[in-house]
């Protein structure tokens, strides 16, 4: 019964042994699960932050080779290949934004799921654990609490054997007494008692353990077995959606960029030599008609021949230009790859018609002086042509009339000055519009605003638009049709008439430059405004600043600080006072 009994005792123990190496073994490998998904994770995330950067230096690079405004690249836009090329750099930019797109998706889709995904998964594998040991730590205590009732079940009976021996020896010894006798008899059956209980409670201890020792293994530990696997299988699939996720994303975007891809193509395609060929003859070609026949000089005695040649060669040498000896003087044709560096560009032509006399290949008009061909050449090559500017149209202030450029060059120039004068005539004739139509809501509801105070604004408008008109006027008498060009004047003359028609003249080419604005008002910064951008101004909370010119519908108002400091503020973070008395009053902060 003893032997029994150990051997039973060893086999329970060797099963929660093993029970607790699985556990230990399914704990390792859940930990394991969850630290691949972690590492999945941060794959992803890698990924998310390469196409981020990746898309970022795209539309840098895209960026950085757009043809800067006013600048020599915008103007070669008109040729196919830099077309082309402005369309494929378009396509990269947003052939860029598709892995933008990628990184969001990624982002959005696999890792904030999957870092939502495994705080559930760690909270569940922490409770099926805890589940597991605590079955385990009661089967544990259960088998003690049996343990303990067996070894008090054998020492009481050891204790009742050794009792009735001991009764058995009195009651044959003669010379013990019957109390003795009877003693050890009570004494036998005492433990025997004793016995019969630690044998009833160890029965019943038996029987409570032997059931919970079955739903044990054979109900609580296999459900838990089956729980971890559950979540173990589905980590599984999650991380295998997420994968086809991962492919997914990027096929997505594959028809978009495709599409951009063949629009690189498309514009590859688009590109014309023969256009771009005829563009170039286009803007440069000068009018000019080419030069007549040289005539035959005969040789006389005692008399050498003149070494000369046509006047419109291009292989003359270097020499003086010879003034005619009668009065007043004529220029001839200008050809190309010669410059007349001795004088000024001429000034905006006269509004009178040009003269009769001023007719190219007139035989009075003075020789060109001459260089050899590939000085003209490298200098054209070389060298911008300077042009003398004044102030801006919208000043009311002549501008340079192109005369130092070909015929068929300036008429062009001219048409798209004009064009450009017509453009700023129809803006100030719809903001008069639009200034009208205000005075006539503030005649019908005086209290939304004072009539009187548009109309000095309306005044300003309607000079603007005079002096546009006057300037269309200029430039459309400057406007040869017949693509030739001559010179009336001297260039000294035209200086002259420049400077007496202008308040200031720039001895530079200043296209941009514009006289001082009037102010029209004053503001007070409500807000704090940093100006990083080119164009803006940066202002301090309460600063008052001048007001030169109003909120055009764009959320931007320009004012001036100093003279040599003004730009554009957001029209929110300043409180606007326009002052009628203002215009033309400047006093400097």
């Amino acid at each position: 019964m003893l032997y029994s009994f150990l051997h039973r005792s060893l086999s329970l123990s060797l099963a929660l042994l093993c029970l607790q190496d699985q556990f230990d073994n399914l704990e390792k490998h859940t930990q394991s699960g969850i630290e691949f998904v972690e590492r999945y994770t941060k794959f992803v995330k890698e990924r998310s932050e390469i196409e981020i950067n990746y898309a970022k230096q795209i539309k840098n690079l895209s960026k950085k080779y757009q043809p800067k405004k006013n600048s020599k690249e915008e103007e070669e836009n008109k040729y196919t290949s830099c077309r082309a090329f402005l369309s494929t750099l378009n396509e990269l930019n947003d052939y860029a934004g598709q892995h933008e797109v990628i990184a969001e998706n990624l982002t959005s889709q696999i890792i904030t799921e999957l870092l939502r995904y495994l705080t559930e998964l760690k909270a569940e594998r922490k409770s099926h654990f805890h589940d597991g040991r605590k079955a385990q730590q009661h089967i544990e205590c259960s088998w003690k609490q049996l343990e303990s009732s067996k070894r008090r079940f054998e020492r009481d009976c050891k204790e009742a054997d050794r009792a009735q021996q001991y009764f058995e020896r009195m009651d044959a010894d003669i010379n013990v007494t019957k109390a003795d006798v009877e003693k050890a008899r009570q004494q036998a059956q005492m433990r025997h008692q004793m016995a019969a209980d630690s044998k009833s409670e160890y029965s019943n201890f038996l029987t409570k353990f032997n059931q919970e020792q079955n739903e044990h293994y054979y109900t609580l530990i296999p459900n838990i077995f089956q729980k971890l696997q559950e979540m173990e299988e589905r980590r599984i699939e999650r991380v295998g959606v997420s994968m086809k996720t991962y492919a997914e994303v990027d096929r997505e975007v594959l028809p978009i960029v495709g599409k951009c891809l063949d629009g690189m193509t498309k514009a590859a395609e688009s590109i014309e030599p023969k256009t771009d060929s005829k563009q170039v003859v286009e803007s440069y070609k000068s009018g000019f008609e080419p030069p007549g026949d040289v005539e035959f000089e005969d040789y006389g005695p005692g008399q050498s021949m003149k070494r000369t040649v046509s006047e419109t060669s291009l292989s003359n040498s270097r020499g003086e230009a010879k003034e005619r000896p009668s009065g007043g003087k004529s220029k001839g044709k200008l050809w190309p790859f010669i410059k007349n560096k001795n004088k000024p560009p001429p000034a905006p032509p006269a509004s009178s018609p040009p003269s009769p006399s001023a007719v190219p290949n007139d035989p009075q008009s003075p020789k060109q002086n001459k260089e050899p061909l590939s000085n003209r050449f490298n200098e054209f090559m070389a060298s911008k042509p300077k042009m003398t500017c004044l102030r801006s149209l919208r000043r009311g202030v002549s501008v340079c009339d192109f005369s130092h450029l070909p015929p068929e060059q300036r008429r062009k120039k001219l048409q798209a000055k004009i064009d450009d004068l017509n453009k700023d005539i129809q803006k100030e004739m719809d903001q008069k519009d639009a200034l009208t139509k205000m005075k006539g809501v503030y005649e019908k509801n005086p209290q939304m605003g004072d009539p009187a105070s548009v109309d000095p604004r309306l005044v300003e408008m309607a000079m603007n638009i005079e002096k546009l008109q006057s300037e269309v006027q200029k430039f459309e008498v400057s406007h040869d049709p017949d693509g030739s060009y001559t010179e009336e004047q001297s260039s000294e003359t035209q200086v002259k008439v420049a400077i007496a028609n202008t308040p200031e003249f720039d001895d530079e080419f200043d296209d941009g430059d514009e006289e001082t604005l009037p102010t029209i008002g004053t503001c007070k910064a409500i807000y704090q405004f940093e100006g990083h951008n080119e164009g803006t101004i940066s202002v301090t909370e309460g600063e008052l600043l001048y007001v030169i010119e109003e909120d055009k519908g764009d959320g931007w108002t320009r004012v001036r600080r100093n003279e040599e400091e003004e730009g554009y503020v957001p029209t929110s973070y300043v409180e606007v006072l326009l002052e009628t008395n203002a215009k033309g009053a400047m006093t400097y902060i």
